[in-house]
């Protein structure tokens, strides 16, 4: 399996945006009700948030055989060398198989990284068990209301 990291650009976006989708619904299926899930996919990976995360934040997408089956965006990099990680989700098919750590690692060694933040859904075991084989350490939990929905939403830190 040849898998190439590359930056995303804008003919990309209705492949992201249905890795998105097919991700989401894997990931959150007993978690989030559907239509939570589907309202947050409508908005958040809209053209129009598509593009505004390609001007505005550093986003690469993972290619199996010319197709995009992953994603991950990042943050810029703060002046203190802390970056976010927004998302990254990979077609369920392709998971396990260190797609997700390529796209990882892609953000890391962005210049001037030190330190990486990602909030995941406490639920979410797939995204904890990957965050903590990484070497993530626990920084806080909280709740937080989303669309109607209430979340454990857990930080967890990489420092670089």
């Amino acid at each position: 399996m040849d898998v190439s990291i590359r930056q995303m650009q804008k003919e990309d976006i209705a492949s992201v945006q249905e890795v998105a989708k097919i991700s989401w619904h894997d990931t959150y299926e007993d978690l989030i009700p559907i239509d939570v899930q589907n309202r947050f996919l409508n908005s958040a990976y809209s053209n129009e948030s598509m593009f505004n995360r390609l001007k505005h934040s550093h986003l690469f997408v993972a290619e199996v055989d010319e197709k995009i089956v992953g994603f991950a965006n990042f943050s810029p990099v703060q002046k203190d060398g802390k970056i976010e990680l927004g998302a990254i989700y990979l077609n369920p098919a392709y998971q396990g198989k260190g797609i997700g750590t390529s796209l990882l690692a892609k953000g890391i060694k962005m210049d001037g990284v030190k330190k990486l933040i990602v909030n995941v859904e406490k639920e979410n075991e797939k995204g904890m068990n990957f965050y903590h084989a990484k070497g993530f350490e626990f920084v806080s939990e909280h709740e937080e209301e989303f669309d109607g929905h209430l979340l454990k939403t857990v930080c967890l830190k990489l420092t670089i």
